[in-house]
């Protein structure tokens, strides 16, 4: 993704809408300030799955500008957000000592890696906390960024990895910064979903309903499954183009019926609106929304063996979290990093899957289900190019590499590496 991330502005579209779609916007372009940024938590806004733009004509919505949100972000490259006790830009314990028995040791300079607000991406802070980089023998520097801006440093080449979805590689890649995610940190497991005022029960009762939903974004993609599911077009309700951040007030004014967001959105909905309810979310269709560890081929070449150990890591944070002993200390920490009480945290942690060693290789696996994330990158590729947000169809399968995740299975010696 050269420049202009934040922008999103679809050149293939232009006069259908302001959509912000412009990760095929050429390398010498002038980079916009980006058009988002709030600080809320789960403020990550999956542009990946931006594929699903109908324009505002076909829908009837009305034109809506993201920079309206507040707290936008400034420069593209730039930490929006510190762990408490932090240096601006990096997480806490980057540098590594050894373990017993000793690894090797890491050489160069620390990884650079950018992540931001979602749960399956705090709850790298726990490896982090509890000293596993460390321990590994791997050298690592986590940098806090607001989710545009994090996709633009790792296409300016100002880290190694991101964090981002799948379906952001895709179009991150079509523009030139291609990735290649290592491991699959988890999926969305009912984080997302569709909020309906109070008197609407399911979803067949939408029809003719007003949906607030921020056109092209990865809930508006939930929002056409959901309307499928009841034997239903996005031309049995009025769409009404929001920002995702206004779309809880839109639904308390009764300016909509029902509005499809992600957390804390949707969450606030449910909070502020008395009587609303989810009628469809993520956990309907699990696998729609896969997060990943995306990884800049070269430094994935060229450090191979410290990636690996990165791997690893990560499914000792899995195994960590999903232990119910440990669940206060890791709500304690996850919950520090984005600013909310324990106690505020625990909802978003029962939205997100996430998946540890043998996860990854079912979820790797090629298969023509969600359940592959090779079928879910195709699904979002086919979207992609109907909608014109890049020209050329991008190779699914060359952006994902379950090698490493193999290796460490193999190692740890897990059912899944006997089976696979």
């Amino acid at each position: 993704m050269p420049t202009g991330v934040a922008a999103r502005s679809n050149a293939a579209a232009a006069g259908a809408m302001a959509k912000r779609n412009t990760l095929a916007r050429p390398a010498n372009a002038a980079r916009p300030a980006p058009a988002w940024g709030g600080s809320t938590s789960l403020s990550r806004l999956r542009l990946g799955l931006a594929a699903i733009v109908v324009s505002c004509a076909a829908l009837g919505c009305g034109k809506t500008d993201s920079a309206q949100k507040s707290g936008a972000a400034g420069a593209a490259i730039t930490d929006t957000k510190a762990a408490p006790g932090a240096t601006p830009g990096s997480s806490t314990m980057t540098e590594v000592k050894s373990l017993t028995p000793t690894p090797a040791p890491s050489a160069g300079a620390p990884l650079a890696i950018a992540y931001s607000d979602w749960p399956g991406w705090v709850a790298w802070d726990v490896g982090l906390q509890k000293g596993w980089f460390d321990a590994a023998g791997v050298k690592v520097d986590f940098k806090w960024f607001e989710y545009v801006p994090s996709m633009e440093a790792f296409s300016a080449g100002k880290v190694d990895a991101v964090a981002m979805t799948n379906g952001d590689q895709l179009v991150t890649g079509s523009s030139g910064a291609q990735s290649v995610a290592v491991v699959i940190n988890d999926y969305s497991n009912g984080n997302d979903m569709i909020v309906a005022r109070s008197g609407i029960a399911n979803v067949a009762q939408l029809k003719g309903k007003k949906v607030g939903v921020e056109v092209g974004f990865v809930d508006h993609l939930l929002l056409l499954n959901a309307l499928k599911s009841a034997n239903m077009t996005d031309k049995d309700v009025q769409i009404v183009n929001l920002p995702t951040d206004q779309t809880p007030q839109a639904l308390k004014s009764g300016s909509v019926d029902a509005i499809s967001a992600w957390q804390p959105n949707s969450g606030q909905a449910l909070r502020d609106v008395a009587g609303s309810k989810a009628i469809y979310t993520s956990a309907n269709l699990p696998g729609i929304i896969y997060d990943v560890l995306a990884v800049n081929p070269k430094s994935l070449a060229e450090r191979q063996a410290d990636w690996e150990k990165v791997v690893g890591v990560w499914f000792k944070i899995v195994d960590y979290i999903k232990d119910e002993k440990n669940r206060g200390e890791v709500l304690k920490i996850m919950s520090a990093r984005v600013g909310l009480s324990p106690e505020q945290y625990a909802p978003l942690m029962n939205g997100t899957f996430l998946l540890g060693a043998d996860d990854n290789l079912k979820h790797y696996a090629p298969g023509d289900t969600l359940d592959s994330i090779l079928h879910s990158s195709q699904v979002v590729d086919g979207f992609n190019v109907q909608n014109n947000v890049y020209k050329a169809s991008q190779k699914a399968d060359s952006y994902l590499s379950a090698d490493l995740v193999k290796r460490v299975v193999q190692k740890r010696g897990g059912a899944a590496a006997k089976s696979n």
